[in-house]
């Protein structure tokens, strides 16, 4: 036979053999659009615009529906109600990690963020066992991000008003705290180890975000060593990158919004004045800022979709069949920017967290840190070093913008992983 039609008919068998197979998983799993052999749904996808094409698509197949990235089928999960179900009500099946190659690539299935199965759960339980014995929920730890609030201040002073761009000394604030727990010291900012230290993990961020790395297999488990200086890796780089991040976005929304600014350093003079330390009894005395942090987290959208998810074990899940290692997208952004429980919510407006008398208000909806089983181990500490290292940066100088406030562009210049602010300067002017 002619090897050109052999080939040919190769490749038909293969085709409808995967048309088939992909008829036949579609009919038990959630409705979605159609997918074309091996690339599935990806031309259905704007990836400029991901969540909105994930919004697009709820509206079309509901709230839990199917995609094929690729030959594989994922399980989206748009708005609070699905989230909630899945990650809380049914958040033990619901708690595998998800594949996303660049990172298994990365981490080989170690560390406590991309890992899975008893490997996850017994490194959480040691990691949060031993960040508590060295202090973490204690006393002792508002005492150190204080501290580093103090030395951010005095790096901030050196600038002497002139223009700068905040990223690399937002950066080493939250970096510190992390030394400070795990190394029971913090490092000057032009220390040479330190400065190494943040260079390494700038060059993870990148690696990790390169596109050109590939799919691989899993590895087996090499070594505990190996295991342990993974798991300190993603606490550095989840407890440095986010809060940095949300630290950078937060003062680019101040100085869009100057009446906001200006109503949060009223109440800091208020509470706090100007020559005490803040401290995390002050926030239950501060509902404006509470709810301005509130704010920035829930508007910066700072993660999107969360970090893919993998069903543990066959589950029934709203009268449709998902079986055991299917991936599995939470929308955060859509919990985030749902307009009923948050009226305008592409709207920069502390208000939301707010009720009529200005007292602060809590919302099931506030997601920044995702929820249920794989909820992010260092919320706590995230938001003590967002309020402590805000508001002495808003007690100790006025930010000045280097163009008008109404010319300032906050939209992400890029939203993939994460939501990156554009870049910027400012000035910081003591006060």
């Amino acid at each position: 036979m002619d090897p050109i039609l052999v080939l040919v008919f190769t490749l038909s068998c293969l085709f409808l053999l995967s048309l088939w197979r992909q008829s036949s998983e579609r009919g038990k799993l959630p409705p979605g659009p159609t997918p074309l052999p091996i690339i599935g749904n990806i031309l259905q996808i704007n990836v400029k615009d991901i969540c909105q094409s994930f919004t697009n698509l709820s509206k079309v197949y509901g709230p839990v529906y199917t995609l094929y990235l690729g030959r594989k089928p994922t399980v989206v999960l748009h708005g609070y109600e699905a989230v909630k179900e899945a990650l809380v009500d049914h958040g033990e099946e619901f708690a595998g990690r998800g594949r996303l190659p660049v990172f298994d690539k990365a981490t080989n299935g170690m560390g406590i963020i991309f890992s899975k199965g008893n490997v996850w759960k017994n490194t959480r339980r040691f990691s949060l066992t031993t960040l508590r014995n060295l202090g973490m929920g204690k006393r002792s730890i508002e005492d150190r991000v204080q501290e580093e609030a103090r030395c951010l201040v005095e790096e901030l002073r050196k600038t002497n008003g002139s223009p700068c761009d905040p990223t690399f000394i937002l950066g080493c604030a939250p970096c510190n705290v992390i030394c400070s727990i795990i190394f029971q010291d913090r490092f000057d900012y032009k220390d040479r180890d330190f400065l190494n230290l943040m260079e390494k993990l700038n060059e993870i961020t990148k690696i990790m975000s390169t596109p050109w790395l590939q799919e691989n297999g899993n590895y087996p488990l090499k070594n505990r060593l190996e295991h342990l200086a993974i798991t300190v890796t993603d606490l550095f780089s989840a407890g440095t990158e986010t809060t940095s991040t949300t630290l950078r976005y937060a003062l680019l929304l101040l100085l869009k919004y100057p009446h906001v600014t200006a109503k949060v350093q009223e109440e800091i003079e208020h509470v706090i004045g100007k020559h005490r330390r803040p401290c995390m009894q002050d926030r239950s005395h501060m509902p404006y800022t509470d709810a301005m942090i509130h704010e920035v987290q829930r508007f910066i959208d700072l993660v999107p979709n969360s970090l893919p998810h993998e069903v543990t074990c066959d589950i029934k899940f709203r009268n449709y069949f998902i079986p055991k290692g299917t991936n599995v997208i939470t929308s955060l952004s859509s919990v985030l920017r749902d307009s009923k429980e948050f009226p305008n919510p592409e709207k920069f407006d502390p208000g939301h967290f707010l009720d009529e008398n200005g007292k602060f208000k809590k919302s099931d909806y506030f997601m920044p840190f995702s929820t249920g089983k794989r909820i992010c181990a260092g919320e706590g500490l995230a938001r003590m070093e967002l309020f402590l290292f805000l508001t002495s940066i808003l007690q100790n100088f006025n930010l000045k913008p280097l163009v008008h406030p109404k010319d300032i562009d906050v939209t992400p210049m890029l939203i993939g992983l994460a939501s990156v602010p554009p870049a910027f300067q400012l000035c910081f002017i003591p006060s």
